[in-house]
């Protein structure tokens, strides 16, 4: 194995250790990861004045650098606004009442199938496994109760404004 491959492994378990601990304590995360991009920039910026890139150079090669990585619109549109246009999509609250309904009953009938398919895996791989897929069955049932909860309170939100 290479220097650089050597390097490259050894800060990507260093990554996912300190992404761990830290991962615990939020906070203290955000202000940690907050410092580092901070400096990370104030480097850049400093480097760009070093180097006597005025604004217009500065201008050019960021967008030309960020349109060959495919960065440019993904971070200044984000990507979730990009893909619903794609599929054309429309925001929830534009979306009328049936649109809505529409989409809930989809969504109970693709949670009926999942269930009979679950139900079906439970008796072809025996009572053990089906009693551990039971209990994530009840807790996957129990947060799909909350979920459909929390459409029925946007839908009932919609009727209201309309």
């Amino acid at each position: 194995m290479s220097l650089f491959h050597s390097i490259l492994r050894f800060f990507d378990k260093l990554e996912d250790h300190v992404r761990g601990a830290l991962s615990h304590y939020p906070i203290a995360y955000s202000i940690i990861g907050g410092t580092g991009i901070i400096l990370f920039w104030r480097g850049i910026w400093m480097l760009a004045d070093e180097a006597g890139l005025g604004s217009i150079e500065s201008l050019v090669i960021s967008i030309t650098i960020l349109l060959m990585t495919g960065l440019f619109v993904s971070f200044f549109v984000g990507d979730s606004i990009m893909l619903s246009g794609l599929s054309r999509e429309k925001r929830l609250m534009d979306k009328t009442e049936e649109e809505v309904a529409y989409e809930l009953g989809r969504l109970a009938r693709m949670e009926k199938r999942l269930i009979k398919i679950e139900h079906e895996l439970h008796r072809t791989f025996g009572e053990k496994r089906a009693t551990r897929v039971s209990s994530q069955e009840q807790t996957e049932q129990r947060e799909a109760t909350a979920y459909s909860g929390s459409q029925a309170d946007t839908l009932h939100a919609l009727e209201t404004q309309v």
